[in-house]
């Protein structure tokens, strides 16, 4: 199957693309696979694409980092989704958080948790969901309030990835503004072992190497410099994170999309049933070439959004990051689809690896904002239409 994009891409980034593939392929979907029936973590991979430098490709070179931005860190994860073995921590940790210390952080933080973050030995998890919140962050109760120079946090968190294995989890919460008493958001470093800092396991029907969890911070006393950046800052910061969350998003889809619609390619163009091969058949060939511009055209978008945020556009970026992630999850979940009818009965077989996607490609539809809210906020921001709520 064609991945030409020589156009648009530097010879930088067709050589980071081409090694991330080469790294992704020793791997593969029999890997990942045997990690999540094992009920392991994907620790050789992380590691392995951690000292070849592509977990921190976008950090600060200053801590480690590979000195790029979201273009590069969107290029590995696509690469290793399109290889069947994604690391979705690498949204979590190098991207919402990496990126939210990297730009907000004191000194301290970033000496303290950007080195680890850019070599994989430290990890970190990313808490904002609530149980009644949902999609409405304005509604986001967990609060934080000072008590002498400590931050005391109290609240919920629910569906947050991978708070077994992270160090750290970088926690929304809301502190009161002395001046209207209005509630606002800010963001908080709280370590794993934190007195009163509690995880449950949510039962999932999602077969993936990284648990999800509900927190209850139960009075977490934290010091003051647990706190990232300036406690006025609050939307900024937050947008800082969740537009990488963003793009990173789109790059989970669209690689896990590839990788579906290349096993279905491959089928397609071998599997004999009558006198040619079933993808001579234009019922056949057509929704496969359909998934397939999808994706390209996903990906453009991607690469739109990417290069808006490392260029600085933050709201140029949260535009196109929430575009690219609506039409990422779109083309992810019916190239699955198409991939697994392709296959018929073999599309549901543990040999083929494809049918545990359907259930994972809808967390690109999902999460981390359904399609709906990304239609809200493109009707009222792009398009000036009026709200509902």
């Amino acid at each position: 199957m064609s991945t030409a994009r020589t156009a648009l891409e530097t010879e930088e980034h067709q050589a980071l693309r081409a090694a991330v593939a080469a790294l992704g392929q020793r791997y593969g979907r029999d890997y990942m696979t045997t990690v999540i029936r094992e009920g392991k973590h994907t620790d050789e991979l992380w590691a392995e694409a951690a000292k070849l430098g592509y977990l921190g490709v976008n950090l600060p070179e200053e801590y480690g980092g590979g000195g790029g931005g979201m273009a590069e860190l969107s290029i590995v994860l696509e690469e290793l989704g399109a290889a069947g073995s994604p690391l979705l921590m690498m949204i979590v940790s190098p991207a919402i958080c990496g990126t939210v210390i990297a730009r907000f952080g004191t000194e301290e933080q970033k000496r303290t948790w950007l080195p680890g973050l850019a070599d994989g030995s430290l990890t970190m998890a990313f808490g904002i969901t609530e149980p009644d919140a949902g999609s409405n962050s304005h509604r986001i109760t967990t609060t934080a309030r000072r008590d002498g120079d400590d931050w005391v946090l109290t609240g919920r968190k629910v569906f947050v990835s991978g708070v077994d294995i992270a160090d750290a989890t970088l926690i929304v919460g809301r502190t009161e503004d002395a001046r209207s008493g209005k509630l606002k958001p800010c963001l908080f470093i709280v370590p794993r072992e934190a007195p009163g800092f509690g995880r449950n396991q949510i039962d999932m029907e999602l077969h993936a190497p990284e648990k999800q969890f509900e927190l209850v911070l139960d009075d977490v006393r934290l010091p003051a410099n647990a706190l990232v950046g300036d406690e006025d800052a609050g939307l900024l910061q937050l947008f800082a994170g969740l537009n990488p969350e963003r793009i990173m998003t789109a790059a989970f889809g669209i690689g896990m999309g590839r990788f579906a619609l290349g096993r279905a390619v491959e089928y397609a163009r071998t599997r004999q049933v009558w006198k040619d091969p079933i993808g001579a058949h234009q019922a056949i060939a057509h929704p496969l070439a359909t998934a397939h511009i999808d994706l390209e055209l996903s990906r453009l978008m991607m690469q739109k959004a990417a290069r808006l945020y490392d260029e600085g556009d933050d709201i140029g970026a949260g535009e196109a990051a929430n575009m690219a992630k609506y039409a990422a999850g779109e083309a992810c979940v019916k190239a699955v689809d198409q991939a697994v009818h392709t296959l018929g009965g073999n599309g549901l077989t543990r040999e083929y690896g494809l049918a545990s996607l359907i259930t994972a490609s809808r967390v690109a539809r999902i999460a981390p904002v359904s399609r709906e809210m990304i239609l809200n906020y493109v009707s009222h921001q792009s398009l000036g239409l009026p709200k509902s709520y």
